[in-house]
């Protein structure tokens, strides 16, 4: 998905997205709840808002925890 679409994305397709990814990842014999946390190189906690410090909550934890843990960051400061 390019960087355009992603401002045209509304939040029933990305509920669909993160479903998608989650029912991949059982069918792979994989259960993300049961994911091994020590694989990541940041802290353990609740993703925050670089700007503002203040902490994300509902699905947006769990998409960010899932692009913190596939791209490997170092850090749960986001910018979005």
């Amino acid at each position: 998905m390019g960087y355009q679409d992603r401002g045209q994305r509304n939040g029933s397709t990305l509920y669909s997205e993160v479903t998608d990814r989650i029912i991949a990842q059982i069918e792979e014999g994989t259960l993300p709840w049961v994911r091994p946390w020590d694989d990541g190189k940041a802290a353990l906690g609740l993703p925050r808002n670089a700007g503002t410090g203040r902490r994300y909550s509902g699905i947006n934890v769990l998409i960010l925890w899932h692009r913190l843990f596939k791209q490997g960051y170092g850090s749960q400061r986001w910018l979005t």
